[in-house]
């Protein structure tokens, strides 16, 4: 049985030049499939890196408790100064807590691919926030003053909003704030985001209390009393998170909806992939029914000649998926987008096209494959050999 496949199969394959029309029928409607699947999964990858990547194990912030975002939350300065000197909160050199109470607002900036305003966040954060967040470094200019309408930008803010380039201007809030420097943090989601010092936004926007307060940990493991001493004091309504949880949690409901498109979308193109196989198969059947029939008629078996077709059909699935797979990668991979995140502000990050989702795209183009392939491969091994023999 096993010469009768490789023989039959070998035909098969030798003949295809002559059927180059119908079998990239196959190869295309896979492409396309693959490419849309993965291009859009590579989204929710991507959303999904740049927000863990805000996270450190030793890092835990703190918000008003019931709050799930930032922005929903309020922290009055006597209780900000409480969570600050906690247990389990790490000192500098000079004694001092390395955390940061900090104030988080929206102002709208225009878009450089379109010129239209998006919301983006303003974070006011305490003077020691950058040893709070040692993944920050400047690549241009230098820190914002104190008391001085200064901001720092990130450089993901740069490439995706106007007027935010070194030593520019920017008006709102009745003043105008200098972009004195500019940073990255490795691609996560605070180089989304301009940056000052948080009593002069407070004082921007007549306000005096916090969001939320971040603090560097002694470690990992001293989460758990760092959380206790703060959920078990009674003068605190408080909620206490690791940083991982806390953003885990703000890309839970954007990558839900990207995995349901992409499913959704893909399964829907897959179907008509699936069809395109199918009549693909079946005509390529038929043209050789004699063929099939002589084969039979000399001792050849019925499973030689299902598995020849159905090897045939994964082969071509197989190059339509890595022309899906690699036209995904070249035009969508690293590629620079923004959308909404969870607080209602832009999050700018880097389409992900991962090696999990070049799998994926290979799984769904062979199942595409066998599925388009098993009908014709059965009807051709159960065809009676007279009645295909008389065949035109």
């Amino acid at each position: 049985m096993i010469k009768q496949i490789v023989a039959v199969t070998s035909m098969n394959l030798r003949s295809l030049p002559q059927r180059l029309g119908t079998a990239w029928v196959i190869v295309i409607g896979i492409a396309v499939t693959v490419a849309v699947m993965v291009s859009v999964l590579a989204m929710a990858a991507g959303f999904q890196r740049t927000l863990k990547g805000t996270a450190r194990a030793d890092r835990a912030i703190v918000l008003r408790a019931g709050s799930q975002a930032e922005l929903e939350s309020t922290i009055d300065r006597q209780n900000a100064q409480t969570i600050m000197d906690a247990p389990g909160v790490r000192k500098d050199e000079a004694g001092r807590p390395i955390a940061s109470a900090e104030a988080v607002v929206i102002v709208a900036l225009p878009q450089k691919k379109d010129g239209a305003d998006a919301n983006v966040t303003l974070r006011g954060v305490g003077p020691n926030a950058m040893r709070l967040r040692p993944e920050m470094h400047l690549i241009a200019g230098r820190m914002f003053r104190p008391a001085v309408r200064e901001l720092i930008v990130g450089k993901s803010a740069v490439a995706q909003f106007k007027g935010l380039e070194l030593g520019s201007r920017i008006a709102f809030r009745d003043s105008e704030w200098t972009v004195v420097g500019i940073f990255e943090s490795g691609g996560d989601a605070h180089e989304s985001e301009l940056q000052g010092d948080v009593e002069t936004v407070l004082s921007a926007y007549r306000r005096n209390g916090f969001q939320s307060v971040t603090a560097m940990l002694d470690s990992a493991a001293a989460f758990d009393r760092f959380k206790g001493a703060l959920t078990t004091d009674p003068t605190l309504k408080v909620g206490v998170q690791r940083e991982a949880d806390y953003y885990a949690a703000q890309s839970r409901n954007l990558s839900k909806l990207l995995n349901l498109l992409a499913y959704f979308v893909g399964g829907i193109m897959a179907l008509g992939a699936c069809f395109g196989a199918l009549n693909t198969m079946y005509t390529a059947v038929s043209t050789r029914t004699r063929e099939i029939a002589t084969l039979r008629a000399i001792g050849f078996g019925g499973m030689p000649i299902v598995v020849s077709v159905l090897v045939e059909s994964l082969l071509l699935a197989i190059v339509g998926s890595v022309i899906g797979s690699g036209a995904a990668w070249v035009f969508f991979n690293g590629n620079t987008v923004n959308t909404l995140g969870a607080g209602f502000t832009q999050v700018v990050f880097h389409l992900t096209v991962t090696a999990s989702l070049l799998v994926s795209g290979v799984f769904v183009a062979c199942t595409i494959g066998m599925l388009g392939g098993l009908l014709p491969a059965v009807r051709a091994a159960r065809l009676p050999i007279a009645t295909a023999l008389r065949a035109s």
